[in-house]
């Protein structure tokens, strides 16, 4: 029994152990798998990034930098003109001629005996300052329109200054955006390379994007109960409120299907747009086949809404139509209050009937980031419970290896009672029969039996 508890227990512990390798096996299998999709995706994601920054970079170097030849030819011409105006309005007066320095010595010369000496001095003193009058008054006029040329230069650097700002401004957005262009690429050479901080960085932005999509869904949900909350009554007169496709209504069928309609159009919006990537073959069209796609799915989408609108207005007069049949409403008497707050009502949900299919046309952003993101999240919780079933498993595993002791201490404890009362009994069998053949040897009766020739007590002890 022993040898039986213990093979049995071996069987056990070989059985689980092999499940637990297998488990951890399909564990390191799905490891292995869920890296290739991450990085994958995380791959894909890069390329698409650094491919929209690309983009943008030759849209601001095409926009802002390709006429810029013109601008630095223009820029050049008005700074030579700026510095010949600049170096016209510096100049400074003209030195005094050797003939003002000779009048000045002949004017010198001592007057107070020659009278004609005198009169010629005095009308070279008088020359000589209507001259200096004259010249002073040539340099101030000079001066002035040198003034007004420095004030004339004055709106051409204005304007330099702000060209030159503006390619200041456009060449730091070049910067920037070739420095969030050097981080992508980092990070996609970090994903090529399949290194560990990549892969922290991939699964963490998978698990925000999940979280984050999940929370944008759940609002996408809320917002399609109330958009069915707003077209389900129309939608009954119009189709009949009381036929059935099995345990649901058809009009409640036909709401949902007009709803996901609007929100599968939004779905090729976004596609044509090159938002979102769910549909491959969208993405594969031409420029002016998706362009046309994209206009007749807003146009689609429009329509949609003002059905919705028209819906949503109609659903109000439906209910007073309803109050009136059951005698609930005491009829239209209030005053201009209520005329204005029932035609505010009936706007408001008209405006929340047209305006709620093009908000559930963005769905699609969330719905592809949900997708996306649920296929590694999905993994990696697969990955933790293999890992916690191999375990499990090892665990049992040494406990089964262990429990053939145990199991065989358990055995002996159940069945030491038995044994001993056999025991005890083949002790007695053994005593009795030694007891017997004691008595082989004392005399007999006369027929030779044992007993026989004895008192009745004594031979009934025999």
């Amino acid at each position: 029994m022993h040898r039986a508890i213990y093979a049995l227990a071996r069987l056990s512990h070989r059985a689980l152990r092999f499940a637990s390798l297998a488990f951890a096996a399909a564990e390191q299998r799905l490891v292995v798998r869920n890296q290739e999709v991450l990085l994958a995706a995380g791959k894909e994601a890069a390329e698409r990034r650094i491919e929209r920054e690309l983009e943008r970079i030759e849209a601001t170097m095409r926009r802002e930098l390709s006429q810029y030849p013109t601008l630095h030819r223009r820029l050049c011409e008005q700074l030579a003109a700026l510095d010949e105006d600049y170096v016209h309005s510096a100049e400074v007066p003209p030195e005094p001629s050797n003939w003002a320095r000779a009048i000045r010595s002949v004017s010198e010369i001592p007057a107070q005996d020659d009278s004609v000496v005198a009169d010629v001095l005095d009308t070279i003193n008088h020359s000589m300052r209507k001259a200096e009058s004259r010249a002073l008054e040539s340099y101030r006029e000079s001066t002035r329109e040198r003034h007004q040329l420095l004030k004339r230069m004055m709106p051409s650097w204005r304007a330099m200054l702000k060209t030159l700002g503006r390619i200041n401004k456009n060449v730091e957005s070049v910067i920037r955006r070739a420095k969030a262009l050097d981080g992508h690429i980092e990070r996609y050479e970090e994903i090529v390379q399949e290194s560990d901080r990549g892969l922290r960085t991939l699964t963490a932005s998978s698990f925000n994007r999940f979280l984050a999509s999940s929370v944008f869904l759940l609002v996408v949900s809320a917002g399609i109960l109330v958009n069915f909350q707003l077209i389900a009554r129309p939608v009954s007169e119009i189709v009949g409120g009381n036929i059935l496709l099995g345990n649901f209504f058809t009009a409640d069928i036909f709401a949902f299907v007009l709803i996901f309609l609007q929100v599968g159009i939004g779905l090729v919006v976004m596609e044509c747009l090159g938002i979102t990537r769910l549909f491959p073959s969208i993405d594969a069209l031409t420029d002016s086949t998706r362009r046309s796609l994209k206009w007749s799915a807003v146009i689609l989408l429009l329509l949609f809404a003002g059905v919705e609108a028209s819906l949503a207005f109609s659903r109000e007069l439906l209910f007073e139509r309803d109050q009136l049949l059951a005698g609930v409403a005491e009829g239209i008497t209030g005053g201009l209050g209520e005329t204005e707050l029932h035609w505010t009502l009936l706007l408001a949900q008209m405006g929340l009937g047209f305006t709620l299919p093009l908000v559930l046309a963005f769905s699609a952003i969330p719905l592809e980031q949900f997708i996306s993101s649920a296929r590694t999240v999905l993994g990696m919780f697969l990955v933790f419970t293999l890992r916690l079933l191999a375990t499990l498993l090892r665990l049992l595993a040494l406990v089964s290896l262990h429990s053939g002791v145990i199991l065989n201490r358990i055995y002996d404890l159940v069945v030491f009672l038995p044994l001993w009362l056999y025991k005890l009994y083949l002790r007695r069998q053994q005593d009795q029969k030694r007891a017997g053949t004691g008595r082989e040897g004392q005399p007999a009766g006369i027929n030779g039996k044992v007993g026989e020739g004895l008192p009745a007590e004594q031979a009934g002890n025999v």
